[in-house]
């Protein structure tokens, strides 16, 4: 029996057209937001070459990844105050900061041979990474009609990928020389530069009702008023500080990954099973592995909120930070798994931070609380990349446990958010004491 579907009259063809083509331009800046995104750890990819070659300790590496955050830092600040993103459209920033960050992100690969240099051309890819995940999470917000918490988790699990991208590329040219690697992240850098050039900027019949009717972040104005107003309010202040625990664990644990990974891959190889995972992607699926986190954590929030997500990531994470080091090296398949698990947990709860914190902030604040949460949670990751870094070179996988307090530190701040009034009415604790 054939069933006769009635036709759609004009405008809705119309309509669901658009909606497709939203649809596809939402993967797509996803998509964009990932390759770009690979420049934030691009060295990392390359730690041992780079180590070997350069003659590095690895306190000089951390010095080169804590350089990224350093220009991140400084570039989110000056997009900020400057007002360039809210005057020029979000795509053209992305693109032209993805060119030059993969421009840059090359450069080293030129006859470099100073340090300084090259931690300088670190320092000018974190700045234009300040143009690529904000900007990637803005051209988001403009083309998302509902639930942009979800998208969120999408966007923080395809940055989390991009970082793991490095990694990848080793991984399917073990002989590849460093140069290369650095130089495919640049490639797919420039690839997520033209995806989000030919999504263009979306018409106003096409962004979300909120962008249309002008709910959009508000402008940072950063002054004793906004700041005293901004930590008054408690349910900001919990979140921050859970956030800053959270940054304190995060990229610390990812710089180190490749220190972790080697004597993995080196017992599996010496137990003669034929084959053995190479560092490159055992930090590639340790980091990598995290998308599932972000994205199931998103889904997972709509049942029980976002501060038990967070708090359940955190208390996993800080688990681990306690654990980890007293597991026998003769266990290997063990530290595996605990690394994979660590993973999916250690970045699960960042865009839970980035909802609640929009949720509680003062909204006539709410830039400057935003930029200010940002920009002191990486000025810590450059202190415990640092730490982590020399004291990995010192004491192996104990040092570990120096990242335990940011999970603690996170779990002991979110109290006020997981009690049952608050769950039900995330405003609750929106207002000063």
């Amino acid at each position: 029996m054939t069933t006769w579907h009635k036709p759609l009259s004009a405008p809705a063809a119309d309509r669901q057209l658009a909606r497709t083509r939203q649809s596809m331009a939402v993967a797509f800046i996803v998509l964009a937001q990932c390759l770009s995104t690979s420049l934030w750890f691009s060295p990392s990819g390359v730690a041992e070459s780079l180590v070997l070659e350069w003659q590095l300790s690895a306190a000089a590496f951390s010095w080169l990844l804590a350089a990224t955050q350093l220009g991140f830092i400084a570039g989110t600040l000056a997009f900020a105050f400057s007002g360039v993103a809210d005057r020029f459209q979000p795509t053209r920033i992305f693109v032209v900061c993805s060119l030059l960050g993969a421009l840059t992100n090359a450069a080293v690969t030129w006859g470099v041979t100073d340090y300084g240099v090259f931690w300088s051309l670190r320092f000018v890819v974190g700045i234009c990474l300040a143009g690529i995940y904000p900007l990637g999470m803005k051209m988001l917000v403009q083309r998302v009609d509902s639930n942009p918490a979800a998208a969120l988790g999408w966007l923080v699990g395809m940055l989390t990928l991009g970082t793991a991208m490095p990694h990848g590329l080793r991984a399917l040219g073990q002989s590849w020389p460093w140069t290369e690697v650095l130089l495919g992240s640049s490639v797919l850098a420039v690839v997520g530069a033209l995806l989000v050039a030919w999504v263009g900027q979306p018409h106003k019949q096409h962004q979300s009702p909120s962008v249309q009717t002008g709910l959009q972040v508000a402008p940072v104005r950063l002054n004793t008023q906004a700041l005293r107003e901004v930590i008054a309010v408690r349910g900001f202040r919990a979140s921050a500080l859970g956030y800053f625990g959270h940054m304190w664990e995060l990229y610390a644990f990812w710089s180190v990954l490749p220190w972790l990974s080697l004597p993995i891959s080196r017992s599996l190889l010496e137990a003669g099973h034929g084959w053995a995972p190479s560092v490159a992607l055992i930090s590639f699926c340790a980091i990598g592995i995290g998308f599932f986190g972000c994205v199931l954590g998103g889904l997972w929030s709509r049942r029980v909120g976002s501060a038990r997500v967070a708090a359940t990531a955190l208390a996993a994470s800080g688990l681990m930070c306690l654990v980890y080091p007293f597991i026998p090296g003769t266990w290997p398949l063990v530290q595996l798994g605990c690394l994979m698990f660590w993973g999916i947990c250690v970045v699960a709860d960042s865009p839970q931070f980035s909802a609640i914190s929009a949720q509680q902030a003062p909204p006539q604040w709410l830039g400057s609380a935003l930029v200010l949460q940002n920009g002191v949670g990486f000025l810590i990751t450059v202190v415990s990349i640092l730490l982590l870094g020399w004291a990995v070179q010192n004491w192996g996988s104990m040092a570990l446990l120096l990242l335990a307090p940011g999970p603690v530190l996170g779990l002991w701040a979110l109290q006020p958010l997981l009690a049952p009034d608050v769950q039900s009415s995330p405003r609750t604790l929106a207002k000063p004491l």
